[in-house]
């Protein structure tokens, strides 16, 4: 998990992107969260990088009340996306939802009493 290093400008691409349909980095208000991303980036984003930069000029905005903000700052690296490069180049995967089912599946085998129960309920045409 993390953006990288947010002097660079791979850094700044991955926490542009992240922000691209989320207006802070956890939740939805600011916290200490954007707080510990906004201090690990040295300078304003770049214009082409408009979701980094609005979020970085609403942050600044709250420079005065950093310290009223909710919520508890952690190490920079526990926030943002997590399929993205470390230092050594190695990319970190996101944890795989394809093995909930939310919706029940048709691959399971239905037992014989469900079976029997479902031919009683249907009427027979």
């Amino acid at each position: 998990m993390g953006f990288g290093d947010l002097r660079s400008a791979a850094g700044l691409r991955h926490l542009n992107d992240f922000l691209a349909d989320k207006s802070y980095i956890e939740g939805y208000v600011p916290s200490q969260a954007d707080i510990a991303v906004f201090d690990a980036v040295s300078t304003p984003p770049p214009a082409d990088l408009f979701h980094a930069l609005r979020w970085y000029n609403h942050i600044k905005s709250y420079e005065k009340q950093k310290a009223s903000l909710p919520g508890v700052k952690k190490a920079l690296g526990k926030y943002g996306p997590a399929d993205v490069e470390d230092s050594t180049g190695a990319t970190t995967d996101s944890k795989d939802d394809d093995d909930i089912d939310l919706f029940g599946s048709d691959e399971e085998e239905e037992s014989e009493e469900s079976k029997r129960l479902r031919e009683e309920r249907l009427p027979s045409i």
